[in-house]
């Protein structure tokens, strides 16, 4: 790094733990309103927390939820052709 590089480095991490509280001591939990649970198994981010926080956001929480319909006679299958994901 170069000097201006840790200038600026230094400076946005001081502004940063200013604002927010900041800390390295535990394992990362909320990240950008996401949960993240990290396990043996790998990393897995959960939704639960931001799709309260939209429901809230928009006064959603009295709303009735509905089901939506799927055709019962759709068959789903492997795509042959698709490229496989991990």
């Amino acid at each position: 790094m170069d000097v201006k590089s840790d200038f600026l480095n230094g400076f946005i991490e001081e502004e940063m733990s200013s604002e927010f509280e900041m800390s390295l001591m535990d394992e990362l939990q909320f990240f950008l309103g996401l949960q993240i649970k990290q396990g043996l198994e790998g990393t897995f981010i959960h939704q639960a927390k931001y799709t309260r926080d939209i429901v809230k956001k928009f006064n959603m929480g009295d709303s009735k939820p509905i089901t939506t319909p799927m055709s019962t006679n759709t068959a789903l299958d492997a795509d042959e052709d698709g490229e496989a994901v991990d």
